[in-house]
């Protein structure tokens, strides 16, 4: 059964995020999941996926303008890094746990059986969406302003622990110096829900294991034997920072 996602509670959800003029059918569309306008024989156009891809751009140019701003001696290829963190589906998914959105995604009666508007990749692509709903027809600067209120936080966290969340990167970039084979990653088991599963993955290299770990979802269970993979290699040392 689906939750109170009436157009006038989520409006009442979006003016309480503090947008008082916008666009109630571009937050609408936001809000709508392929799988209902396809059950409801809806235009494509009536679900989020174009918002989605221009809220994307929205929030990097966000992320971008903070991380310029915010770390004036920084290198590129660091900023990028960063910012592939803060504007990945983890992060938005954060975000969307934070402000609740869930109650208010529309998706069909059997996306909604499936646990489909707790997914995290939903949620991330409603957020995007919503994002560019919201600078198509909210002020703008606003926006900008909420976005950065909530990643803020984030973002300084993932700027003091680029190893914990760049260990996928690290562990490949390491495999590469070596040879061309890269790691290889398994899921071994899931447990749970169908809405909240939790996954085990192992990470191996040319035939050998290095490490196992779990997470709920499998990019956080990557990451996390990533992480182990990369310690037991002597990648990152004990204190989480990367040895030169």
């Amino acid at each position: 059964m689906q939750s109170d996602c009436s157009d006038k509670s989520l409006n009442i959800f979006i003016k309480n995020l503090g947008f008082n003029k916008f666009s109630k059918e571009l937050v609408k569309t936001a809000f709508t999941h392929s799988s209902f306008t396809k059950d409801k024989d809806l235009p494509y156009t009536d679900c989020y996926e174009r918002l989605e891809f221009l809220g994307d751009a929205v929030l990097k140019m966000a992320v971008t303008d903070y991380l310029y701003e915010k770390f004036p001696q920084a290198h590129e290829g660091e900023l990028t890094k960063i910012r592939a963190v803060v504007v990945s589906d983890e992060i938005l998914h954060k975000i969307a746990l934070k402000i609740n959105i869930e109650p208010y995604i529309k998706v069909s009666e059997a996306e909604d059986k499936c646990g489909g508007r707790k997914l995290e990749s939903i949620q991330a692509c409603v957020m995007e969406a919503m994002f560019g709903a919201l600078y198509l027809s909210a002020d703008k600067k606003l926006l900008k302003d909420f976005i950065i209120k909530h990643l803020a936080p984030l973002i300084d966290d993932i700027a003091a622990n680029k190893t914990v969340y760049n260990a996928k990167a690290l562990l490949q970039e390491f495999t590469q110096s070596k040879n061309k084979d890269l790691p290889l990653y398994e899921i071994v088991k899931e447990t749970g829900a169908a809405h909240n599963k939790t996954f085990t993955v192992r990470v191996s290299y040319r035939n050998e294991e290095l490490a196992t770990a779990s997470g709920k979802t499998k990019k956080h269970a990557q990451q996390e034997a990533a992480y182990i993979a990369c310690q037991k290699l002597g990648i990152i040392n004990t204190e989480g920072t990367i040895n030169e």
